[in-house]
């Protein structure tokens, strides 16, 4: 089988998607991203289209990642910048709204910064994506213009996501808009917006979420069945995180007789001896799980010690000119509580990343087989047209 990457289809048959959904927009009417249960979302290329000549390849991040722009070397923290990308300043600080900070995965920083950008800023609003109101279990790309969408949204989803399918929102939205998602998302939404003028117009931030890699929608799957859960429709609600940090992965269980009961999983259970087994093959790979190409980084401060009364604090990476500006703005407004980390500091919490990169072994290659073709799908409860049991492009 050849080497060279010719299509969206080479890019998915060599196991180098990693689901953004960038080739769907850029080309709705011959891609559609679809869930496929053991690797994750992926594009189904219209029978009889010439995928070879789509934009899609260019700026899929799945195929690479290189940064466009020079960084200003005399701006950026040099001693970072061969392992990080570049960073201008690091700080520590968590959301000033309590609802926002107890519900967002680690003080929900990235949601008070979107929340300054609809609020104060005047940008209609925030791209991201939600569970499914019909499936919780599995994701959509969702646009919230309001505190009330961006509460009843926050995170993390510890499943496979297309945020990138959704840019047409962004590019049609009335102003300007931010947009969030994990650092390969981020990626492929920059890459566009260099290519399509009217994204780029209405692209005015980025803030990307560090990764440590998406699982599967079959570590859901098994996720639910260590909370006792054999059928995922009886599922009505599922927060992976959240609700104190990290938080615990908590389901919301309709029974037969009509009563609800929630099912919980520590994070260690959750992500540690379940879900992260079940991370795509793209991830182990990958060379950015800090959001090298966006405007803003957040992450989880892992040098802390972690217990789940504590309502949660955010590491911050400011990697360009706007994002200082919106940080110090959002700061200066009281969206966000804030502490600028001494040099020590700076090294310990990106440290407690570097950690956690090297013991889940992401930068070592995994073994894969190619996709098998099968003649019959088997269709997931949620849209029959998106969840299929497997099937390549």
């Amino acid at each position: 089988m050849s080497s060279v990457v010719h299509s969206i289809r080479d890019v998915a048959e060599r196991h180098l998607c990693c689901g953004c959904g960038v080739c769907a927009y850029l080309s709705p009417d011959d891609i559609r991203m679809i869930d496929v249960v053991e690797h994750g979302r992926r594009p189904l290329v219209r029978d009889g289209s010439d995928p070879r000549s789509h934009e899609t390849t260019k700026v899929c991040p799945g195929i690479g990642l290189e940064q466009s722009d020079s960084p200003n070397v005399s701006a950026v923290m040099k001693d970072l910048l061969p392992a990080w990308g570049p960073i201008l300043e690091v700080w520590e600080g968590y959301a000033s709204d309590p609802e926002l900070r107890f519900a967002g995965s680690s003080g929900g920083a990235a949601s008070a910064l979107a929340l300054y950008c609809i609020e104060k800023a005047g940008m209609h609003g925030a791209l991201h994506i939600a569970s499914r109101p019909e499936a919780p279990y599995l994701n959509q790309t969702v646009l919230s213009t309001t505190r009330a969408d961006l509460l009843a949204r926050t995170g993390s989803r510890y499943a496979p996501a297309s945020p990138c399918d959704g840019l047409s929102m962004i590019e049609q939205a009335p102003s300007e808009c931010v947009f969030m998602g994990k650092p390969c998302d981020v990626a492929g939404a920059r890459n566009a917006a260099a290519i399509r003028p009217g994204l780029g117009s209405r692209l005015a931030l980025t803030i990307a979420v560090f990764c440590a890699g998406t699982p599967s929608t079959q570590g859901t799957l098994e996720m639910l069945k260590a909370m006792g859960i054999e059928d995922p429709a009886s599922v009505a609600d599922l927060r992976y995180r959240g609700n104190g940090w990290p938080g615990k992965a908590t389901a919301t269980v309709r029974s037969g007789a009509g009563t609800v009961e929630l099912r919980e999983l520590t994070y260690e259970q959750s992500w540690g001896e379940i879900l992260q087994k079940h991370r795509q093959w793209r991830c182990y790979v990958c060379i950015d799980h800090s959001g090298e190409f966006a405007d803003i980084a957040v992450g989880d401060p892992w040098y802390r010690t972690d217990r789940d009364d504590d309502p949660g604090r955010s590491l911050v990476l400011v990697r360009t000119e706007r994002g200082r500006r919106v940080v110090r703005e959002a700061i200066a407004c009281g969206f966000i509580w804030w502490c600028r980390l001494t040099l020590r500091q700076k090294a310990q919490s990106l440290l407690g990343t570097i950690k956690r990169i090297r013991r889940k072994h992401l930068r070592q290659p995994a073994e894969c087989e190619p996709y098998e073709l099968r003649a019959s799908c088997v269709s997931m409860p949620g849209r029959a047209e998106d969840s299929l049991v497997s099937r390549h492009v």
